[in-house]
């Protein structure tokens, strides 16, 4: 299966006042693995970009002034995700701002519907944990991904980002590290529930002879059907 984890920055909210989409970012899952491609540009919209843009982004319009319109990108990023299915944080924004570019150039692509499926994780989120906070930098606390670098927002580090969540959030996993590579300050802010002092003992089964000679035939069995042996008896004899 191949995802395409997409994040736009634009000079404002709304395509319907005008506004345009100043960088797109993607980088590309398949069978849930990030492959290490990636697509990324910065735009020219022609227009001034909000200053409460800017103070997200950092994004100036002079910066922009030697960048492609998006006419000039429209194949090579269609050609990037067609077939995909886009993952999206709150996808109706990042949608709606890319169906209204397509509308202005001469192409015969219209709407990313009929090229793409969309999957928004904004809606995921609140699905499987209704009442938190799931912007991006909650999803990052909440499975420990690193953001330290997300001081402003850009499309690409925050596709990035996106991802690793996105594969973190699908799979079960809470944090991209294994227990024994968690730092001890990870450890100490896990707090070990109480046990009441006065809940009876925990009673201990003990297998039977009978039981435990029935797993030994059975080790047996497999370390004589396979090539690499039973994995379980030769620790025992380590």
């Amino acid at each position: 299966m191949r995802q395409i984890v997409l994040d736009t920055e634009t000079t404002g909210l709304d395509p319907a006042q005008g506004h345009r989409i100043i960088e797109i970012g993607c980088v590309e899952i398949e069978n849930r693995k990030l492959t290490g491609r990636h697509f990324h540009c910065y735009l020219n919209p022609d227009r001034d970009i909000d200053e409460a843009a800017i103070e997200v982004h950092g994004i100036t319009r002079d910066f922009l002034a030697d960048k492609p319109r998006f006419p000039q990108i429209e194949a090579d990023f269609m050609e990037f995700v067609s077939g995909a299915e886009l993952v999206i944080h709150n996808a109706p924004f990042d949608i709606g701002f890319l169906n209204r570019e397509l509308e202005n150039t001469d192409s015969e692509v219209r709407l990313m519907a009929d090229y793409c499926t969309v999957l928004d994780t904004l809606l995921l989120a609140r699905a499987k944990h209704p009442g938190q906070r799931n912007s991006l930098d909650a999803f990052c606390k909440r499975y420990e991904v690193d953001n330290t670098q997300r001081q402003l927002r850009g499309a690409l580090l925050d596709a990035e980002i996106l991802a690793d969540v996105y594969l973190l959030m699908t799979s079960g996993q809470e944090s991209l590290l294994l227990k024994e590579e968690q730092s001890e300050h990870s450890r100490r802010r896990r707090r070990a529930g109480k046990l009441d002092s006065n809940r009876p003992p925990i009673a201990v089964l003990q297998a039977s002879q009978a039981e435990l000679d029935a797993h030994r035939l059975r080790l047996q069995e497999i370390d004589d059907s396979s090539e690499e042996g039973c994995l379980w008896l030769q620790l025992e004899t380590e």
